[in-house]
């Protein structure tokens, strides 16, 4: 069993893996500025904000991983940033992993190839561009952090989230550097299934201090 605190654990990537950490039976603290409106049985819910320091003292020490699934929108955009430096420098030579679920667009559309930001960054509205350069900044911050930091960064698919019609399969596909798309040319994940990617991944490290993606 792993100690498992989960930042954003009310949201849509962050609810799910609470349920699936909890189904797996570990001990799990979701921790959001609202109560969840339902909630899983046996999760601790912890209410308040991240940037506050005495939140973050109660929920991160003695953890086995503190995974991020915050969303840079509203009075956090801008603020993500902030709160997985600090993260780091709260973990640092200690035991405790820190993730982040992250966005898509620093994957490569094909090996060696352009990003989906490089390839998309001039057409993107004014609103959406911050949102995905907090994924990049986050992914490259934790890339310099010290050695003494245990990370991994989950990039989802291309289309991801709770307006995407994706199915819950009980299944999943890895990779690292590069989009994945089915046959279809689709690239999407239901939450559920990214859920299992990220608590596997708890479970059995294969990535440490690096970035996966995982899709449908």
């Amino acid at each position: 069993m792993a100690r498992i605190t989960v930042l954003g654990g009310t949201g849509y990537a962050g609810s799910a893996i609470v349920a699936e950490a909890a189904k797996r039976g570990h001990e799990v603290t979701a921790v959001s500025r609202t109560a969840p409106n339902a909630p899983v049985a046996g999760v601790e819910y912890v209410t308040g904000s991240v940037r506050d320091a005495a939140v973050l003292d109660r929920v991160v020490p003695g953890r086995d991983v503190v995974i991020s699934a915050l969303s840079p929108r509203g009075d956090m955009a801008g603020e993500v940033e902030g709160v997985l430096r600090e993260l780091a420098r709260r973990v640092e030579g200690t035991t405790t992993r820190i993730a982040h679920i992250g966005g898509a667009s620093s994957l490569q559309v094909e090996e060696g190839g352009p990003t989906l930001w490089d390839l998309n960054k001039d057409r993107l509205p004014d609103d959406v561009r911050p949102e995905i350069e907090t994924g990049i900044r986050i992914l490259d911050d934790l890339r310099a952090a010290p050695e003494g930091v245990d990370w991994f960064y989950v990039s989802p698919p291309e289309k991801f989230g709770s307006w995407i019609d994706a199915p819950v399969t009980g299944a999943y596909r890895l990779g690292g550097e590069v989009l994945l798309r089915d046959d279809a040319g689709l690239s999407t994940i239901s939450g559920a299934d990214l859920a299992l990617a990220v608590l596997d991944e708890v479970e059995t490290p294969k990535h440490r201090r690096a970035r996966f993606t995982a899709a449908h």
